[in-house]
């Protein structure tokens, strides 16, 4: 049994789901995102929590070339399968009181995105990791051009050109260590296995740093992300909120900082610090958000640079913490993109100060938003704490100066706080109060919405309270491999 079955179903279900009419295309989609799941789930049973890579498939592709058809799946590649292949089906729900214009075309490019975004998360070949990051952006750019809001073309066009083109300069860093591998391979191992000066690794840390932080996005490379979470579709939304983001995340552990360990060293304390900046510049500019759908996509930036400084203290508790919270975050996202969704469908709007009182008139969906909220901002019991806790601790051991890192914590958390304050005052405004002539006619969640809103609820309490599993699946793979790069930093 090797990973290939997941590679492969969901662009199968793509091309099946894209012939389909209207009506049946949804029903098809979550079929077969289901039958994703229940597959994750059946390796999941199967899987070994040690630093091995299991279920390995390794054919040659174009071998005159080096490059092999190589993926498989080890602790850190199981959360991120786990993350798509239980939120796709939660999306494709929240999808389903939407009317699309040749719906099978809609959702036979969230399926083909998926696979795309598996290739990303398993690819053990250089080059089938940069097909698979390429495959995810052609149909999430379709998406939204096709299916987002007034000012999609322009908006869509701005970050199709940001993420392109740090996926080029992504490009040139794998081709270059493609060049200098002794057995001209992409093969990741080989590239682990390079010992490049500081000079060399240096270039190669900047070419992949570039791509992963427009993907995150991380400050200041964060620019299209706001835009682009507003103005494309709910579904499109969720799919680059809750999953697509996590490719550069992902990337930086997997392929940023194991290919150029001593050009990470070199400009560890300034990744470090653009982390923690994002996490207060975009909790600042959330506070003045009047569009609750632009409110949470800083917030996802704040969340985002949180999680990147965790990844660069490279510690143990702070890699960790990135993973949890990369599985926690996806799910939070998405629940607070699907509130919003549901708000915006029932009243035309997006706009807090024209809201209040809905709590009053859907008690139901009050309590929904309240426990995702909770989970958003790190509240004990709820899935996001477990994340957040690892993730300020990591900064903490941050192995720089004694006041840097003390300083550094410090922002970190206090902007959790603020992060706090601006959600609970949304909710607030939101929810409480009396209701006016626009929400008084508020209908309660029904239906699939309450179906799906509950799974995403029972999601936030199971993982706030028992987190260990998720920690165990990664935990052997993270400490190997921040053990192995660690002891570089020294070399």
């Amino acid at each position: 049994m090797t990973v290939s079955i997941l590679l492969f179903l969901p662009i199968v279900a793509a091309v099946i789901t894209a012939l389909l009419k209207n009506g049946i295309a949804k029903h098809a989609a979550l079929f077969f995102s289901v039958a994703q799941l229940v597959i994750a789930l059946i390796f999941l049973s199967k899987f070994v929590p040690d630093a091995s890579t299991q279920f390995v498939i390794d054919v040659p592709w174009i071998s005159s070339y080096g490059i092999y058809f190589s993926a498989g799946i080890d602790g850190i590649s199981m959360v991120l399968v786990l993350l798509t292949t239980v939120l796709v089906p939660l999306i494709i729900l929240t999808t389903y009181q939407h009317q699309y214009k040749n719906e099978g075309a809609f959702y036979g490019l969230i399926l083909f995105m998926q696979a795309g975004m598996l290739v990303v998360f398993t690819a053990l070949d250089g080059f089938l990791f940069y097909v698979g990051w390429e495959a995810a952006l052609i149909p999430i750019y379709f998406i939204c051009a096709l299916w987002g809001g007034e000012n999609r073309i322009r908006i869509t066009i701005k970050f199709f050109i940001y993420t392109f083109a740090g996926s080029l300069f992504m490009l040139v860093g794998i081709i270059y260590l493609y060049l200098q591998s002794p057995d001209k391979t992409f093969d990741i191992h080989n590239f682990y296995k390079m010992t490049l000066d500081v000079k060399h690794q240096s270039w190669v840390f900047w070419a992949f740093f570039l791509a992963f932080a427009i993907k995150m996005p991380l400050f200041p490379f964060h620019t299209w992300q706001p835009d682009t979470y507003t103005e494309a579709p709910s579904g499109g939304t969720m799919m680059l909120s809750g999953i697509m983001l996590k490719m550069g995340i992902y990337g930086v552990i997997r392929w940023m900082i194991p290919n150029a360990p001593l050009g990470f060293f070199h400009f560890q304390a300034l990744a470090m610090i653009l982390g923690v900046i994002g996490v207060v510049y975009a909790s600042i500019i959330a506070f003045k958000q009047k569009d609750g759908k632009r409110l949470v996509a800083y917030s996802s930036i704040a969340h985002v640079g949180l999680i990147a400084a965790g990844i660069f203290a490279w510690n143990i508790a702070g890699v960790q913490g990135a993973m949890i919270q990369m599985l926690n975050h996806g799910i939070n996202v998405v629940g607070m993109f699907f509130i919003w969704d549901i708000i915006s469908r029932r009243l035309n709007t997006r706009e807090i100060d024209q809201l209040g009182g809905i709590a009053k008139v859907a008690p139901r969906f009050a309590i929904g938003f309240l426990i995702i909220l909770l989970g958003t901002v790190g509240l004990p019991l709820t899935n996001g704490f477990i994340g957040e806790f690892l993730l300020l601790k990591g900064v903490f051991d941050f192995s720089v100066q004694h006041y840097v890192n003390l300083v550094l914590a410090i922002v970190a958390g206090l902007t959790i706080i603020f992060g706090a304050v601006y959600m609970l005052r949304m909710y607030k405004n939101v929810m409480q109060g009396e209701t006016n002539p626009l929400t008084t006619t508020f209908a309660d969640v029904s239906g699939t919405e309450k179906f799906t809103l509950c799974l995403i609820c029972v999601l936030v309490i199971a993982l706030g309270i028992y987190p260990q599993p998720i920690l165990h699946i990664s935990e052997a793979a993270v400490t190997q491999l921040v053990n192995q790069i660690g002891s570089k930093f020294t070399m």
